[in-house]
């Protein structure tokens, strides 16, 4: 396993915001996160919270603008929020959109030939990083969950969805919940998965929680009503609500009259996420 390289270092709220980099095994480049270490991680193992981002993001937008570590230090919980894709990998077109390439892995382990051997990003969130941060730092291995927003709300989902009992909870702001259906995922899973649409499905969390049959799970989704991708059918949270009822998965979904899809809306709502997880977590 690759040694990892600390970049920043920051005190926040009586524990330490941090910037790492390492050589990745899965994208074969090098790849960083972001981890928030409570003060309660000196004497005692944590548990640990994943948090995905979405299109365009890396791991700053998470660590500068969700204000989430003064309630991970009140319940001693890791945060630790990965970038969104590989980057400079020299593949062409890799830089030319913004919901496809750089930025934009949707967390799927690609396919298609051009893409396959760097765009492992659901190996890397589910495998990689957990044996990393397991490694180097003072958590509790076998207790974590995961949340995300929009492109990360969905890999959120669908980790824990295709993972049966391997995260405690799970949680999504505006996430993309049918990706087979909307414009966004179409144009990735094409692009990363090939034209069979059959192998798409296996990403879509929709399409997941209808079979799905392990622990029961809580989930929480907000979404803003002021959301313009909400409104453009981007996200269609509706249908994976649906989906949840007719398998009897327990799903809590609040849309939040007047938030958009920015950090704004995550900033507000995101103590009630953490401590959503923290039942689980502490338990």
């Amino acid at each position: 396993m690759a040694a990892i390289t600390e970049t920043a270092c920051n005190k926040m709220f009586g524990g330490l915001q941090k910037v790492f980099t390492h050589e990745s095994s899965e994208c074969k480049c090098k790849m960083t996160f972001g981890v928030y270490l409570p003060p309660q991680i000196e004497s005692e193992k944590c548990p640990v919270l994943y948090w995905l981002s979405g299109l365009t993001c890396t791991e700053q937008n998470f660590v500068t603008k969700a204000g989430a570590q003064r309630v991970a230090a009140e319940h001693g919980i890791v945060i630790v929020a990965p970038d969104t894709s590989p980057r400079g990998c020299n593949i062409e077109g890799e830089d030319e959109s913004y919901d496809f390439g750089s930025g934009a892995g949707f967390y799927v382990d690609a396919t298609e030939d051009k893409w396959k051997t760097n765009y492992r990003m659901y190996s890397y969130i589910t495998k990689e990083l957990p044996e990393i941060i397991n490694k180097n730092f003072n958590v509790k291995p076998d207790v974590a969950s995961i949340f995300g927003h929009s492109m990360g709300g969905h890999g959120a989902l669908i980790c824990t969805l295709k993972n049966p009992g391997k995260y405690k909870s799970v949680s999504a702001f505006a996430p993309i919940c049918n990706p087979v259906e909307c414009p966004w995922g179409e144009k990735a899973f094409n692009g990363y998965l090939g034209p069979n649409k059959d192998c798409w499905k296996e990403y879509d969390a929709t399409q997941l929680v209808a079979k799905y049959n392990g622990p029961i799970l809580d989930i929480l989704i907000d979404q803003g009503q002021g959301d313009n991708f909400y409104s453009g059918k981007q996200l269609l949270p509706e249908n994976f609500v649906s989906a949840c009822r007719d398998n009897k998965v327990p799903v809590v979904f609040r849309l939040q009259e007047g938030y958009d899809h920015s950090y704004y809306f995550i900033a507000t709502f995101v103590e009630d996420h953490i401590k959503h997880h923290a039942k689980y977590l502490k338990a």
